[in-house]
């Protein structure tokens, strides 16, 4: 997001979903069925859509910047990091529990972590006791999205769980609709919602 506009960065992060896919099945034997595969590469394609049409950008325009813009080089890194995160996280999950596996990779990302941000933004770290609701419903709110989510990788595949969890766009776009008025990006945006839908109706379907 340092060096590229979100517009062009967030709906190429979507391929993490694809790089997911295939990695899992690699790894750790995650067979889905074909009416998954469907779903899931109809959540992510959704997903890119709906990230472009919100923008106002060409469909072709994050893919054709990947060769030029350093912002969207990092992305696609980013991307590929995310798939084996998620298979180690549900790796530790199943050989412990939910919040064992969960707490741990927590813990030791903030061990990677903190001494990066003391490094780089010390100086803000006086201004948490300013904030301390925001951070604590912040922790909340993670603790608890964390816990459900390793709770379904327990469930089903890694990648129908993530290609599900993109449901919360479609929940962010109800609130923007209802709240802040917004119902003319929401149409703007529909063609994109459709796709997700539908490959969020074939995964409930898959096996």
């Amino acid at each position: 997001l340092k060096h590229a506009e979100i517009s062009l960065v967030t709906p190429l992060w979507k391929i993490s979903l694809l790089i997911l896919l295939g990695m899992a099945w690699v790894t750790i034997g995650e067979t889905p069925s074909a009416l998954g595969v469907t779903g899931v590469l109809l959540s992510a394609l959704g997903v890119y859509l709906l990230n472009v049409q919100r923008a106002r950008i060409s469909v072709w325009q994050p893919l054709l910047v990947l060769v030029t813009d350093r912002g969207q080089r990092f992305t696609l890194l980013a991307a590929l990091f995310y798939a084996p995160s998620v298979i180690t996280i549900k790796q530790a999950i199943l050989a412990s529990d939910t919040a064992t596996g969960t707490f741990g990779g927590y813990l030791v990302g903030s061990l990677l972590v903190t001494p990066l941000a003391l490094t780089t933004s010390g100086r803000h770290f006086r201004q948490v006791p300013r904030y301390w609701k925001e951070f604590v419903a912040l922790g909340l709110f993670a603790a608890l999205t964390t816990l459900s989510q390793g709770k379904a990788y327990t469930l089903t595949l890694s990648s129908y769980v993530e290609a599900v969890k993109q449901l919360e766009i479609l929940f962010a776009m109800a609130i923007g609709v209802v709240w802040f008025g917004e119902a003319q990006r929401v149409r703007d945006s529909a063609p994109g919602a459709v796709v997700m839908l539908v490959g969020m109706v074939l995964l409930a379907l898959a096996k």
